[in-house]
């Protein structure tokens, strides 16, 4: 047995990744002039140290969450979902119209029937390429990055013709109903003795994405469904040997990956902007990879790596708006995360898998 034990892969490896990434990150800091030192500790106070930034870095993560599961549950059947960026565009649409369109009497209601919008246009979003993958054999891939574009058109002339009020020179939706607009971590926290959260836009939709999670892993460790999910990701031959079919496992995979992504347009546009804009789902479809990649595609995992880039976020805010570090630099520390959790992960794993075989070898 020469693999480390489950604890060490789910934790060490992405810990030796991240510590990686941090250490030529300062490198880079250092290459432009600046004190990596005071860098970390600038990001550190600005999302972690006061209310107001916990309340951006969690808003952040509540998006990563959303596209980090849906890449999660796609890939544990072995599909790579990188449409997450269109499926959340989708779904605002999906938000919008329940908001616009049904006199809602309370936000808990208009927060339930407009994650189901979401995410049944997130889901619809995904159908057509996970018909053509199981169907076709066109590749997911392929199929998901072109329906991003077309969902960035298909927005745009949504807002420009049908949506936008008459006037407005704004792409944008009217503002929501007040009674669909979400309470913030401000509206439920703070007190006038204690002012938590003074303008962050982190809001309840935040603990939608914790249900999320555990829905997540109740599905792919409880049911039958995930059983045949992560059977068909092992391997198709036995899947099939099995009574799984593919082209079924495929499509609900997609699907249900589809309505993850299209629930981050809850956090987005009825929770933030209170109204549907363009380009709000700013990158997030494209984070969630890393997310799950960081994560080991596990709930929990996903949960924590999208605290992390929600603190990257938050953080590389700071170090734009109160040092000379360029807002791009954020881009090039996620890059690196990426790169040491993804495609060099086995530069990590390799040397621990020695370590603790020869450990056991030790022992023996």
């Amino acid at each position: 047995m020469d693999r480390m034990p489950a604890w060490a892969d789910a934790v060490l490896v992405p810990l030796f990744s991240l510590l990686l990434a941090a250490l030529l990150s300062a490198l880079v800091i250092l290459a432009i002039g600046e004190n990596p030192v005071e860098a970390f500790n600038l990001m550190v106070e600005g999302a972690l140290m006061r209310s107001a930034g916990w309340g951006y870095t969690l808003y952040y993560a509540t998006n990563f969450i959303f596209t980090g599961l849906a890449v999660s549950v796609a890939f544990h059947a072995k599909l790579f979902n990188i449409g997450g960026e269109g499926q959340a565009t989708v779904g605002g649409l999906g938000v919008a119209l329940i908001c616009l369109y049904i006199p809602w009497p309370h936000w808990s209601l208009a927060l339930v029937g407009a994650a189901l919008g979401a995410a049944a246009f997130g889901a619809l979003w995904a159908l057509i390429p996970a018909y053509l993958q199981a169907k076709r054999g066109s590749h997911i891939v392929i199929t998901t990055i072109m329906f991003n574009f077309i969902a960035a058109a298909l927005l745009n002339y949504v807002l420009v013709n049908l949506l936008k009020p008459a006037g407005q020179m704004d792409p944008a939706s009217p503002v929501f109903p007040p009674a669909t607009h979400l309470p913030t971590f401000q509206d439920m926290f703070a007190t006038e003795a204690v002012p938590l959260f003074r303008g962050a836009p982190g809001n309840v939709t935040f603990f939608v994405a914790i249900l999320a999670c555990l829905l997540v892993w109740l599905l792919i460790w409880r049911t039958r469904l995930g059983y045949e999910i992560r059977a068909l990701g092992h391997s198709e031959s036995a899947a099939r040997y099995a009574g799984i079919s593919p082209v079924k496992i495929v499509v609900v995979a997609m699907l249900i990956s589809g309505g993850l992504a299209g629930l981050m347009a809850v956090n987005t546009a009825m929770g933030e902007a209170e109204r549907l804009v363009m380009n709000a789902t700013e990158g997030a479809g494209f984070i969630g990879i890393a997310v799950a990649l960081m994560g080991r595609n596990h709930p929990i995992g996903v949960f924590l790596a999208a605290i992390l880039f929600g603190f990257l976020y938050q953080g590389g805010a700071e170090l734009a708006l109160w040092t000379n570090i360029p807002r791009e630099l954020i881009v090039v520390i996620q890059a690196l995360v990426i790169l040491f959790t993804g495609a060099l992960d086995n530069m990590v794993r390799m040397p621990l898998e020695r370590i603790f075989l020869a450990f056991r070898k030790e022992r023996a």
